[in-house]
């Protein structure tokens, strides 16, 4: 296991040091008035930086322009786009690192008075430009906030500060004979304060759910800098869920200090299957079966022709790989009902088949048998959710209206996560075009796809927020719905303060 300084230093990436940075320009026609206020900069009153420094709890005030932009970076595709495309900086902006719930407390209150946006940063993992000072104002560092802070082994209930890496995490937890369950991509550059902020997921979520699933309890610091608490009970009826108003919130509405988890004993049996299916649709219809029949495999991924042609050399075939672990018992009877359920489909070699899972080389361009890297090469996906019986319609127009985009390479999808009454589908977007029309292939594929998923009804996004990339299509999305989020941040941030431009606020 890496340590946390090796963590920090990869995060950091020091070998990518092309150009500055500054928010992408989108220009969605469907959007047009979402796309000019969120970019709107909100000067830094006098002397309010010098405060800032001397509060208890603040241990770092960085304003040096090349450190703030190295300190705002993340993993979003359109970073990296302007970035590449020596655009400018973030102007009055300044990062504040915390070392204390009461260092939290006190930036939140002073920028609250000042009317100063204040924007939550931890690892910067995020990959929709959640975490991206869109307004200006004030980064507001936890990574230092990094401890775990209580177990209840014999409840499995654990408690940790937001800034604690997935993988330091999971390693405490396993030296102990337990587990999470939550294995993100992101998984050694993510933290668990991200997790839940964003509502993420990890690979095994059919079997552990996703974060929402396994939340308790959380602290949060709200705008003014109040500390309120939510949760701590197995279940409750004491008015609406109080951790879901914050999970999945982005920091729009407070900051996250504490969370408390549902976490699992340590599985001690593992089984794997993977079967082809002549087509899309009839891999989905198995999934949906597997699921409905009652069992509830850890992995359950579906991967079209051209996915499972890139990743596993079966283009001739839709791969399904379903893996499990835990009581054998239990794993044994699920496996016995996905073999029923498979029973006419091709079967594979699973272990070739696990070999080769997380090998993605082929969304970078580096596959030999994938798309070429190139200075114009844009590769990015896009995780959307939907009932069965909406799905196989969804996953042929999205992959349709990718393609129609002029410069796309081709557009792909596998079915990454499950449920009883739907599923996510997670789009691969890869695009070779001149250098400067980067931005306009990004901004078209992506206005294609969501036009799509809001005629069918579908949700956007299942695991990676929302940020500034989904920002314009919240609202449309949410339909009525959205007026009660937009009265809810009213109520708990009346200046706005809370990273502005996400969540289409």
């Amino acid at each position: 296991m890496l340590s946390k300084e090796a963590l920090k230093r990869k995060y950091n990436r020091g070998d990518y040091t092309v150009g500055a940075h500054t928010v992408p320009k989108f220009a969605r026609e469907a959007a047009p008035e979402a796309t000019t206020a969120r970019f709107q900069t909100s000067a830094l009153p006098a002397g309010f930086v010098e405060n800032l420094a001397g509060l208890a709890g603040v241990t770092e005030v960085v304003t040096e322009a090349a450190a703030v932009t190295a300190g705002v970076r993340d993993w979003w595709a359109g970073t990296m786009i302007a970035e590449t495309d020596h655009r400018g900086q973030y102007p009055d902006t300044v990062i504040v690192k915390v070392s204390s719930v009461e260092g939290i407390q006190a930036v939140l209150a002073a920028a609250n008075e000042a009317g100063v946006p204040v924007t939550a940063s931890a690892a910067r993992s995020n990959v929709t430009g959640s975490a991206l000072p869109a307004a200006g104002g004030v980064v507001l560092d936890v990574l230092a906030l990094d401890q775990v802070l209580d177990f209840d082994e014999e409840s499995q209930i654990i408690t940790v500060q937001p800034g604690i890496f997935g993988d330091i995490f999971e390693q405490w937890l396993q030296d102990r004979g337990f587990t999470a369950g939550n294995w993100p991509s992101s998984f050694g550059i993510s933290t668990v304060g991200g997790w839940v902020a964003c509502r993420g997921a990890g690979q095994l979520s059919t079997r552990y759910g996703k974060i929402e699933d396994m939340v308790v309890g959380l602290d949060v610091v709200l705008a003014d800098g109040t500390l309120v608490s939510t949760g701590g009970s197995p279940r409750a009826a004491v008015g609406p869920d109080l951790n879901q108003v914050f999970t999945g919130s982005e920091g729009t509405l407070g900051v996250i200090t504490s969370v408390s988890l549902r976490v699992h004993r340590l599985p001690d049996y593992t089984k794997a299957l993977a079967f082809g299916f002549p087509s899309f649709a009839a891999g989905l219809d198995a999934c949906r079966e597997i699921l409905q029949r009652g069992a509830n495999p850890a992995v359950l991924r579906l991967y079209d022709e051209l996915e499972s042609g890139v990743q596993f050399g079966h283009g001739e075939t839709n791969v399904l790989l379903i893996a499990d672990e835990g009581n054998p018992i239990i794993i044994d009877a699920v496996m016995a009902v996905v073999a029923d359920v498979c029973k006419d489909a091709v079967v594979l070699d699973q272990d070739a088949i696990l070999e080769t899972r997380l090998d993605t080389r082929y969304l970078t361009g580096k596959s030999a048998e994938g798309f070429k890297a190139s200075a114009g090469f844009v590769a990015d996906t896009l995780e959307m959710v939907a009932p069965w019986s909406k799905l196989p319609g969804i996953y042929e127009r999205v992959v349709a209206a990718i393609n129609a985009v002029p410069g796309t390479n081709a557009g792909s999808a596998h079915q990454s996560h499950a449920y009883v009454d739907g599923a996510c589908l997670y789009f691969s977007l890869r695009g070779t075009v001149e250098p400067d029309e980067r931005q306009a292939w990004y901004d078209q594929v992506w206005q294609a796809v969501n036009s799509v998923l809001i005629e069918e009804n579908a949700s956007i996004s299942h695991h990676h927020g929302c940020g500034l990339l989904r920002s314009p299509y919240v609202a449309d999305s949410l339909g009525t719905g959205f007026t009660v989020l937009s009265d809810l941040k009213k109520a708990l941030d009346p200046k706005g303060i809370l990273n502005p431009g996400k969540l289409g606020l």
